[in-house]
C-alpha cells in the first residue's frame, strides 16, 4: 500500500522546487479546502497555476491531482498548531460536558490509529524493524512532549538487548549519547510541534556521522526529516489544546514487537533474565 500523502511530501520535500514545496505545504495545511473545491478554485486561491498542482501530485507519484484529492477526504479537518489556539478552540466547544468531550477525544483517537493502520507502508516499517535489529546501538531521543514516547520506546528495547539506551534521561548528556555513533548504529527520534531545537540538531549531527536516523513526527514539515533515513508521519488529531501521541504509541509499540520477533529465542532468554533480575533486586513484586 502507498503511503500517506504526508508521508510522501515529507520523503520527497527536499527535492521539490519551491512552488511545489508551497503547493504541498497548502494542501497539507488545508484538508478540507483541497479535499472540496475544484482544482481551478484552489489554484486561484493560492496564487499558485494548476499546473503546479498537478505537477505535485505526479512528483508524489500519484496519477493525477484527483487521485490526491481523494485521499485528501479521507482526511477532512483542520489543524491549529498553537497550543493556545487549540485550549480557545476546546474551551469553547465543551457545552456538552465531559462526556462529550470523552467522546470526541476517543473518536480522534481511534481515527487516528485507523489512518495510520490503512496508511503507512508496512515493508517500509518492517525496513526500519530489520535495522533496529542489526544496530550495534540504538539510540531513542525525545524532547518536550515527546520525552516519555522516546523513554518507553528504550525502556522497551532493554528488554531485547543492552544496546538501547535513551538520550539526555535525568539530564545526561545528549553529546555522550551520540558521541560514539556511525553507521552501524541508529538513532531514532519522536518530535512534534513544537519541536525541540534539541531533536532537530541531533538528527542532523548524527545524520552527518552515517548514522540511521528514523524521524517519528506528525507533520511533513518537521525540520528534523531532511536528516532522516527512515521518515514516519503517524496522526496526531485532538480535540484538546495538545497533539495527541495515542497512534505514536500504537506503532511505536508494534515497531518494538516487530524487533522483538526479529531478535527470536536470544530475545526471550533475555526478557527472562531481566525479569529473573528484576525480582532479585526488589524492583518489581511477582505475580
Amino acid at each position: 500500500m502507498l503511503s500517506s500523502f504526508e508521508e510522501r511530501l515529507a520523503k520527497r520535500y527536499d527535492a521539490l522546487s519551491t512552488r511545489l514545496r508551497e503547493a504541498g505545504d497548502y494542501i497539507a495545511a488545508n484538508p478540507l479546502d483541497t479535499a472540496t473545491r475544484s482544482l481551478r478554485a484552489v489554484a486561484d486561491h493560492t496564487g499558485l497555476s494548476p499546473a503546479t498542482f498537478t505537477r505535485l501530485a505526479k512528483a508524489l507519484e500519484y496519477e493525477n491531482f484527483e487521485e490526491l484529492r481523494e485521499g485528501m477526504r479521507r482526511r477532512l479537518g483542520r489543524r491549529q498548531d498553537s497550543f493556545a489556539a487549540r485550549a480557545g478552540a476546546l474551551q469553547d466547544a465543551t457545552s456538552g460536558g465531559g462526556a462529550t468531550l470523552m467522546r470526541r477525544t476517543r473518536d480522534a483517537c481511534v481515527g487516528n490509529i485507523d489512518r495510520l493502520s490503512g496508511e503507512i507502508d508496512a515493508d517500509r516499517i518492517a525496513a526500519v524493524a530489520d535495522r533496529l535489529h542489526a544496530a550495534r546501538r540504538v539510540v531513542a531521543l525525545g524532547g518536550l512532549g515527546s520525552t516519555a514516547i522516546a523513554e518507553y520506546a528504550a525502556y522497551m528495547g532493554q528488554f531485547l538487548g543492552d544496546n538501547w539506551v535513551a538520550a539526555g534521561r535525568m539530564g545526561a548528556s545528549v553529546g555522550a549519547a551520540l558521541s560514539n555513533l556511525d553507521a552501524q548504529d541508529a538513532l531514532i527520534i519522536f518530535t512534534k510541534p513544537p519541536y525541540s531545537t534539541g531533536s532537530i540538531k541531533a538528527a542532523e549531527f548524527a545524520h552527518a556521522r552515517g548514522v540511521y536516523v528514523i524521524v517519528v513526527t506528525d507533520t511533513h514539515a518537521c525540520p528534523a526529516l531532511r536528516h532522516a533515513a527512515a521518515r514516519i508521519v503517524v496522526p496526531s488529531e485532538s480535540p484538546n489544546f495538545f497533539s495527541s501521541y495515542v497512534a505514536t504509541m500504537f506503532f511505536v509499540e508494534t515497531l518494538m514487537a516487530m524487533v522483538a520477533t526479529r531478535a527470536g529465542h536470544a530475545a526471550t532468554e533475555r526478557i527472562a533474565d531481566v525479569e529473573g533480575a528484576n525480582l532479585a533486586l526488589g524492583e518489581v513484586v511477582g505475580l
